[in-house]
């Protein structure tokens, strides 16, 4: 067993160049964990949010998607994970590389409200409620994602024309916590003057957030990576701002512009990029506003990560 000690709500520097960090989420307790190279399959998912998920309520597939071998799982905090365990293939979310750990209840969506847009930091929501940002290259469906999350049509602005969300934009779950729409990145036909102003801001925003918990960070996985989608991965991992890679588009077939690779060869190819610049691999889902794939999942995620926050 390997017991890692992480610095509560911090990451901690690793000593393997180049010099980027764990994107486990902030904690202080020992994640335990044996990087033996067994594979596990990714189940189906069978759960609803509308009540607490009880981790055997989910069962293993028929047809299993993908394979991860155990040392790419991502761990929770607080949770401990072994090859001898029979039942860790039932605890690995759909589509995703993400162990479900014991505080994964309360997911549900009951209620969602915008409550502000803001232009700076210190405008957010002073109300202390735990926060989970979106954010991702122009048109990679930010909004379509948020929409289908709460299960609502038009939440969330979105639009064909990219670069249309252009401040910080607070959205307040369950009166007990909030999902952030960001401005795009990466959009070339947006004034220069704008897309610094939206870069600055929006970067002032992950270092100074007290309560922001995680970074979504949106990739489209009908297309072949993207430079600038790996550059900002790298600088959130620099900056010490915990996140999850959100793909989206999974349901796309983009034969002739991709090459014909599918999009889970794409999410196996941008893995495969980032793989020399952490120590341990983020946590991943891959999802569909289209079809609803991964919204759950997210869901899930969200809850273990909020309520252990909460909780520590």
């Amino acid at each position: 067993m390997v017991s890692i000690h992480l610095p509560r709500f911090h990451l901690s520097i690793l000593t393997k160049p180049p010099p980027y960090l764990n994107l486990l989420p902030r904690t202080k307790l020992p994640i335990t964990f044996n990087p033996l190279g067994r594979l596990f399959s990714v189940p189906k998912s069978t759960l609803s949010t509308s009540e607490p998920i009880p981790i055997t309520d989910f069962s293993v597939p028929e047809e299993p998607r993908l394979e991860i071998s155990l040392e790419k799982l991502f761990v929770p905090p607080d949770t401990v994970v072994s090859c001898d365990d029979a039942s860790l293939s039932t605890r690995i979310l759909k589509g995703s590389n993400i162990v479900l750990s014991k505080y994964a209840r309360d997911a549900q969506v009951v209620q969602a409200e915008f409550v502000k847009s803001s232009v700076r930091t210190e405008d957010c929501p002073s109300d202390g409620l735990p926060e989970f940002a979106l954010v991702g290259r122009s048109n990679v469906g930010k909004s379509s994602l948020l929409n289908s999350l709460v299960r609502r049509k038009r939440l969330a602005l979105t639009s064909k024309k990219p670069g249309k969300t252009q401040c910080i934009n607070h959205f307040r779950i369950n009166d007990s916590w909030y999902l952030v729409d960001l401005p795009g990145y990466g959009y070339a036909a947006a004034p220069h003057e704008l897309r610094t102003d939206w870069d600055k801001f929006t970067k002032n925003y992950f270092l100074n957030r007290s309560t922001l918990v995680s970074v979504f960070l949106l990739i489209d996985a009908s297309i072949p990576a993207k430079k600038i989608d790996l550059e900002y991965a790298s600088w959130l991992a620099q900056n010490q701002i915990p996140m999850t890679l959100i793909f989206t588009k999974c349901d796309k077939r983009k034969k002739k512009r991709t090459g014909g690779k599918r999009p889970e060869e794409n999410v196996s190819d941008f893995q495969e990029l980032i793989r020399g610049f952490f120590e341990t691999v983020p946590p991943w889902i891959m999802t569909s506003s289209v079809t609803n794939q991964g919204r759950d999942e997210i869901l899930l995620h969200i809850a273990q990560l909020r309520n252990y926050w909460l909780k520590h």
